[in-house]
């Protein structure tokens, strides 16, 4: 039987394929690319060709093969929004969710800073990790402002993300937000006990994080939270 696709089936039929045949291929899939299907496996990234992955897959192409930039295929596809190819590799038999490229992003990071509510939830549903070392999805949540950002924080909160999560140089999700994303964002942190006396290791928490790029609105609105939060402890004499 040929591992082709044949030009009469749809491509959800196709796709319906590739799943069923996971076990006939995940010996196969270690391989090494040849030069002629690496060169397909990186045009069909960039012009979001499922046709072409499909086939790829199907011949026994490793999904998660780094392209040039040492990305591996779920990260790359979303870096170049090739959305049509990222569902392809998503159901692709050995595919690693947990892949890094070599700037230790994820595929759910990406998600995550893309906007893309729905991808986040499947990779979560496929075993995306939620917590890691170092930079996190809720980081990278929190450096966006789509029309998504606010659902896909509150999806990271409710599947445990570690909200005060600290980066290699001590930055939290908070101050990201403070810097770029919207107040609604930052309500959330807060509301669920984002820290906002957390100091990275410039020394800066999220007030200053708003201070540097003019938002002032943030950096008077954090500080009113803190004012607040402040006031609403016990002092030591009524202990």
């Amino acid at each position: 039987m040929s591992l082709f696709v044949p030009t009469r089936l749809s491509r959800r039929q196709s796709l319906l394929r590739l799943g069923q045949m996971g076990a006939a291929l995940a010996g196969l899939s270690g391989g090494l690319a040849r030069a002629g299907d690496f060169d397909d496996y990186s045009r069909a990234l960039v012009s979001d060709n499922a046709s072409v992955m499909i086939n790829l897959i199907f011949k026994g192409f490793d999904p998660n093969t780094l392209d040039s930039r040492g990305r591996p295929g779920l990260v790359s596809a979303l870096h170049q929004d090739a959305l049509k190819v990222f569902d392809v590799l998503l159901k692709s038999p050995g595919v690693k969710v947990n892949l890094a490229s070599r700037q230790n992003e994820t595929a759910l990071m990406m998600a995550c800073i893309k906007g893309h509510l729905d991808l986040a939830r499947q990779l979560i549903q496929r075993g995306a990790d939620v917590n890691r070392e170092g930079w996190t999805p809720l980081h990278y949540a929190a450096s966006a402002d789509t029309p998504q950002t606010l659902d896909i924080v509150k999806l990271l909160l409710e599947e445990s993300a570690y909200i005060d999560a600290a980066s290699p140089n001590g930055t939290t999700p908070l101050m990201l937000a403070a810097q770029y994303s919207s107040e609604a964002v930052v309500n959330l942190l807060l509301k669920e006990g984002a820290d906002l006396t957390l100091r990275n290791q410039r020394g800066f928490t999220a007030v200053d994080f708003a201070k540097l790029v003019d938002r002032q609105y943030m950096a008077d609105h954090l500080s009113q939270a803190l004012r607040t939060e402040r006031k609403s402890q016990p002092s030591r004499g009524s202990w």
